[in-house]
């Protein structure tokens, strides 16, 4: 209702609301407005306290001053002085939410928005520590995803479950949800700074035996994607060696 939309707008929420949404951001001018819109309307009607904060990655064009412009209350936008990647930009949202749980979600909207109900339901009232939207658990859809993209995804699915045991079936959906003290524990150790830090936050997670729920979402593949699909293989898998090396070398241990 929009009454809720303005109370939020204008009213601050409390020290600790019960959710944060971290929205990670480089050059997203255009599609950045919708989404903040979605979200705000979606968020307001659920009857809980929450903030939104846009992670900004050292955007070249007017995406932190698009947000800021709003002059949403309960919104905050962190600048970084340089691109560090989008688990940089995650990473300080993170570090800065005051939520009791935390969603970071792609700034444009591939997973909308409502899906969050399905997620809170497994951290709040079945008391699992994180919650990941999945495009390929039962039930979860992908749409308008190229051949090439998809075969690439299956292919890195197969990776991460057979050979690096991470045992869910979509590492790489840019939509899930911590508790805090889940987050706490994660950021602190995360090292992984590009495309592949989701995948090192569910090694570290399975490490620290945190429970993990994989919930179905909807997926469309958005236009104007800036995402380089070989490119991110490469990277995915060069992270990957990155990760395994960093728990042979015992320095994930200093966060449990």
């Amino acid at each position: 209702m929009y009454d809720n939309y303005q109370k939020w707008k204008t009213t601050p929420v409390s020290i600790q609301p019960d959710v944060s949404i971290i929205v990670p951001a480089y050059n997203e001018t255009e599609r950045l407005i919708p989404t903040i819109g979605a979200i705000a309307s979606e968020m307001s009607d659920l009857g809980l306290e929450w903030e939104m904060i846009i992670a900004d990655d050292g955007s070249t064009d007017d995406t932190a001053a698009i947000a800021e412009s709003l002059e949403l209350v309960n919104l905050r936008v962190l600048r970084a002085p340089i691109n560090g990647g989008k688990g940089s930009a995650v990473r300080r949202g993170m570090a800065d939410a005051r939520g009791q749980y935390i969603l970071f979600t792609d700034a444009d909207n591939s997973t909308p928005i409502e899906e969050i109900a399905n997620l809170l339901t497994k951290v709040k009232d079945e008391g699992y520590d994180l919650a990941i939207g999945s495009r390929a658990f039962s039930g979860g859809t992908e749409a308008n995803k190229s051949p090439l993209r998809q075969l690439m995804s299956n292919g890195l699915r197969l990776m991460v479950r057979n050979i690096f045991g991470i045992q869910v079936r979509d590492s790489q959906c840019g939509f899930k949800l911590y508790t805090r003290e889940a987050a706490d524990k994660i950021v602190l150790s995360q090292t992984i700074m590009g495309f592949s830090f989701d995948l090192e936050h569910l090694y570290l997670a399975q490490k620290y035996d945190l429970d993990i729920a994989e919930v179905p979402v909807q997926w469309i593949d958005a236009p104007g994607s800036k995402v380089d699909a070989r490119k991110e293989v490469q990277r995915f898998i060069r992270d990957l060696m990155k990760i395994k090396l960093n728990d042979w070398r015992g320095n994930y241990e200093l966060s449990i």
